[in-house]
C-alpha cells in the first residue's frame, strides 16, 4: 500500500479537494492507498514513510519521493495530465 501525502498551505481546503480526487482514482483502479492530509510544513515528518507527495502548495525542497503539483485540481487546467501522473506513481 502506498502512503500518499496530500498537502496544501493549511492542510484543510484545497488538500480536501485533491484527497477526494485521489481516493476516487484509487477506487476506480483497484489501488490501495493510505492518504494522509497535511500542511505543507508537515511533510518533513513523513519523509521516512511516504511514497508520494501531491500538493497544491509551492515547495522547493527535495524529498526522497516524487512530488506532484496538484494545482490543476483547483484551476481545472491540465487536470487529466495531473491525474495520469498520480496514477503512474500509484501503480509503481
Amino acid at each position: 500500500m502506498k502512503k500518499v501525502l496530500v498537502a496544501c498551505g493549511a492542510g484543510i481546503a484545497t488538500s480536501t479537494v485533491v484527497n477526494g480526487a485521489i481516493e476516487e482514482m484509487a477506487k476506480e483502479n483497484n489501488l490501495k492507498v493510505n492518504l494522509v492530509q497535511i500542511k505543507i510544513t508537515e511533510v518533513g515528518s513523513h519523509v521516512d514513510t511516504a511514497d508520494l507527495l501531491v500538493t497544491t502548495a509551492m515547495t522547493k525542497k527535495e524529498y526522497p519521493f516524487p512530488v506532484i503539483n496538484a494545482r490543476a485540481f483547483l484551476t481545472g487546467i491540465g487536470i487529466e495530465d495531473t491525474k495520469k501522473q498520480i496514477l503512474e506513481e500509484l501503480k509503481k
